[in-house]
């Protein structure tokens, strides 16, 4: 029995439900790109993300070890020796 809709009414909400999806997702991915939301990394956004150039001063593993020194994680001569293992220090 047909009951005057066709054979593939049935499905036509599966059609709908997707194509109201795929227009949400369109939506969201434009507002994202021209807001900034997409970047790639996970980082913070800014000169520090993961996508950014290293610094001016050294790599970026010189800038965590000189942090880590900050934060008094590391003694002088923990510091001194992982320098000389990065190729940046005397």
């Amino acid at each position: 029995m047909m009951w005057g809709y066709g054979q593939s009414m049935g499905w036509m909400w599966l059609w709908t439900l997707l194509l109201f999806l795929g227009i949400a997702l369109l939506v969201l991915l434009a507002v994202r790109v021209f807001t900034g939301g997409v970047r790639s990394g996970y980082g913070p956004p800014g000169p520090q993300g993961p996508g950014a150039p290293p610094p001016a001063g050294g790599s970026r593993a010189r800038q965590i070890l000189d942090e880590r020194f900050a934060r008094g994680e590391l003694t002088a001569d923990q510091y001194r020796e992982s320098l000389k293992v990065l190729g940046e220090g005397p």
